[in-house]
């Protein structure tokens, strides 16, 4: 009976007012959790004694994460111009642009040290993948010692290799520049062959390799499509192409024929020095007004 009048008084008990200075309940969260006045949520204690970790240490609020997003999207905004194709030149319009280019350099001269035909292979083959400059630095002392197969066959690889050391990949280079010169040896008696087809038939000879002997040694009208080119034809509109290949066979189409000589001599040193990769110098370009790069205003400050 006691028990019972126990239990009836502290029904009659009015409930204790929570202290005026605790942060109300979040929406939403459960009795016993949420952040104490330094941020850090709270951990419910149970009816045994023990604690329960809350469901999150941190709470983010809407605004900030809105807020946040924007600001990312203000640091790099898209410009509506990229991944649009220029408008492809007219044929007009290639004529004026080589007609400048010829003005500003009449001469123009690939930038690889060579001796003779042998060596100017050899040179390119060395270029891969690596600077003009950088060749030239090797090369002297190597064409000094061999300016001919039968010579680059008794200093060996592995002289070859000591001397080209300081160019990328200069060991598989070594292999191919004595390979090469053995084959020569063995099919041409020595001698470069003028034909693209037996070029290619060399090792570490590709078609832009191919290209540049046959215009550079042999005067014929080639272009060697590199990276410069590359970019310079898909960049400007002049000649489009998914692969060097393609863009070289639309040079070949639309360039005309009193430019074609040197043609791929002036775009290489364009592209080179003035439409670079990254930071291409539209403002003293010579063909600026021709150009319908879309990104080009960027760079011109217009």
């Amino acid at each position: 009976m006691a028990r019972k009048t126990k239990s009836a008084t502290s029904k009659l008990l009015p409930r204790r007012a929570a202290p005026k200075n605790r942060p109300a309940a979040r929406p939403g969260s459960s009795p016993g959790t949420g952040p104490d006045a330094t941020g850090v949520t709270k951990s419910t204690v149970s009816k045994s004694g023990g604690r329960k970790l809350a469901a999150s240490t941190a709470v983010t609020k809407p605004k900030k994460a809105a807020s946040q997003a924007a600001s990312k999207l203000a640091i790099a905004p898209k410009s509506k111009a990229v991944g649009t194709k220029p408008k492809l030149w007219t044929e007009a319009e290639i004529a004026e642009a080589f007609r400048r280019l010829r003005a500003a350099n009449p001469e123009p001269r690939g930038e690889l040290h060579y001796i003779n035909p042998f060596t100017l292979l050899v040179a390119v083959v060395l270029s891969a993948q690596a600077t003009d400059a950088g060749v030239n630095k090797a090369t002297p002392a190597l064409f000094a010692a061999a300016d001919t197969p039968e010579k680059m066959v008794a200093l060996g690889e592995d002289q070859v290799r000591e001397m080209i050391r300081t160019i990328g990949l200069f060991r598989t280079k070594a292999k191919n520049v004595i390979a090469l010169s053995e084959k020569l040896i063995a099919e041409h008696g020595g001698m470069v062959p003028p034909i693209r087809d037996e070029l290619e038939k060399l090792p570490g000879v590709g078609r832009k390799t191919a290209n540049v002997v046959l215009n550079v040694a042999f005067g014929e009208e080639t272009i060697a499509v590199d990276t410069h080119i590359f970019r310079v034809g898909n960049r400007t509109g002049m000649a489009r192409g998914k692969n060097p290949l393609e863009v070289e066979m639309e040079l070949e189409k639309r360039v005309p024929p009193a430019y074609r000589r040197d043609a791929h001599h002036w775009l290489i040193l364009h592209g080179r020095y003035t439409c670079k990769a990254q930071r291409p110098l539209c403002g003293i370009c010579p063909i600026n007004d021709l150009c319908q790069w879309p990104e080009k205003p960027a760079f011109t400050g217009k």
